[in-house]
């Protein structure tokens, strides 16, 4: 029974076009593949020399990186390696925009062996995605994207990049669990346990037909290497970035302009409502939708002729229209339904138009040092950016040192860390934690989820909030 069982199985697998060899694919996408390397000028310190007070405990861990070599005050060349992939034959190039952030220089490797710099397009930090060109003397090999809504759970893909400076490699896995959301607006991650490592970021994931469903972007691990949980940025979120990186040299997403929030059972019984499903306004500031006449209390049940299931889901439709379209939006108000017309207007020059004073004056303050759970943390400034070779723009709170007993240090974290998120929201200040470890509580979490970078890669550390007591 056992045997024949073991066979039904086999014959199963083979059905379904389980692959004897991923050589083919891999000799086929291969030259499409590169390998990045950035250069990037850190400057010295220029400030006062003690970052911490005369006999701190962390006096020696600032010493280290000051004085290494002696050049502490001079400014140094730090490099940082990724991955990337061709997508036309006139030399555009897909990557994270994590691996090129703040360089000076930009390498490309070809799997042949061949070497170009290349130049800059346009970003996009909200998706992490960059878009590079070289100048080639001859159409390059390139490869295309596919359509990342096909891919299921179970799917077979490949993922090709340059893990820890190894030079190309390949890995294998399946399609571990479909849009994934980690700590960004537009989130729509492709999990896969084909192996990612450092070096890894901005390469492609692949389909067994050669098309790039995915970008490697992220890893969820305990001790920084891969433990099979990795994320992919969709392809059908990344090929709408670059078409308008590509024309436009930056991004152009529709705003709505509207506060909302998911519609509970509770809600949902209390407005009268068949189903938990919409997005509710909470506030309608100036914008589109107040002059098209929506109000707070509306429930946005359909957008553009698409069925509005969530929050995020709205989030990403909203971004993913065009700019100055006018679309019809039916909400619920007062048991009736009613259709607005609204032109939409551009996200990016909304979140532009708030003043940073105004930004930086509404943040919520708090102490300039902290110790929580198991971290000794502080807010950058230029001195300690400096010490710590980081980019001049990077935000965030420096991991200081790390309680060697704590489940923090059990998990990989260590001094030089720095945290940029917490709660996928994103924290400047000790006081901007302890904000989120609240809200954690407060919501009856058990953890919370920290975006940690460590030389510009980023990965996700789950820390338990029995640890944040004060």
């Amino acid at each position: 029974m056992v045997l024949i069982v073991s066979q039904s199985l086999m014959a199963s697998a083979q059905s379904r076009g389980m692959p004897e060899s991923f050589a083919d694919l891999a000799e086929m996408i291969s030259p499409s593949v590169v390998n990045i390397t950035t250069s990037t000028t850190v400057a010295g310190r220029t400030g006062p020399q003690g970052i911490v007070p005369e006999g701190s405990p962390f006096e020696d861990f600032f010493r280290e990186f000051q004085d290494r070599g002696r050049n502490g005050d001079r400014p140094r060349r730090s490099s940082a390696l990724g991955s990337g992939f061709v997508i036309s034959e006139d030399g555009f190039i897909v990557t994270n925009n994590h691996v090129i952030e703040g360089a000076d220089e930009i390498l490309i490797e070809f799997f042949s062996g061949d070497e170009l710099p290349a130049t800059l397009v346009g970003t996009d930090p909200n998706t992490d995605i960059a878009l590079l060109k070289v100048e080639a003397d001859g159409p390059l090999p390139f490869v295309s994207f596919g359509d990342s809504d096909t891919a299921r759970v179970g799917d077979w893909v490949m993922a090709m990049g340059n893990p820890l400076g190894q030079g190309f490699s390949v890995s294998a896995g399946i399609v571990s669990a479909r849009n994934r959301a980690l700590s960004g607006t537009y989130d729509d991650y492709i999990q896969t346990d084909a192996a990612i490592n450092r070096g890894n970021s901005g390469g492609p994931l692949f389909n067994m037909d050669g098309d790039v469903i995915g970008v490697n972007t992220a890893i969820l691990s305990p001790n920084g290497g891969s433990i099979g949980i990795g994320f992919s940025m969709a392809s059908n979120v990344v090929t709408r970035v670059v078409d308008q990186l590509k024309e436009f040299g930056e991004t152009r997403r529709g705003w709505l302009g509207v506060r909302i929030q998911d519609v509970t059972p509770d809600v949902a019984d209390a407005l009268g409502l068949e189903e938990a499903k919409g997005a509710l306004v909470s506030d309608v500031p100036e914008g589109p939708a107040r002059e098209a006449g929506m109000e707070a209390g509306d429930v946005i049940l359909t957008f553009d002729g698409r069925d509005v299931e969530d929050t995020r889901q709205l989030v990403r439709i909203v971004a993913n229209t065009q700019v100055g379209k006018s679309v019809r939006v039916v909400v619920n108000r007062d048991g009736e339904t009613e259709t607005l017309i609204v032109t939409l207007g551009r996200r990016e020059e909304a979140e532009n138009a708030v003043p940073a004073a105004q930004v930086e004056e509404d943040a919520p303050e708090g102490p300039a040092q902290m110790e929580l759970m198991g971290l000794t943390l502080a807010p950058l400034d230029d001195d300690l950016r400096a010490t710590l070779e980081l980019p001049a723009d990077t935000e965030g709170l420096a991991v200081i040192d790390v309680d060697a007993d704590s489940e923090a240090y059990e998990k990989g974290l260590r001094g030089g860390d720095v945290i940029t998120e917490a709660g996928q929201t994103r924290v400047l200040t000790a006081g901007d934690l302890m904000a989120r470890v609240d809200e954690a509580r407060e919501e009856g979490r058990k953890s919370i989820l920290l975006l940690v970078r460590r030389g510009g890669d980023p990965r996700f550390v789950a820390l338990s909030l029995d640890e944040a007591e004060e």
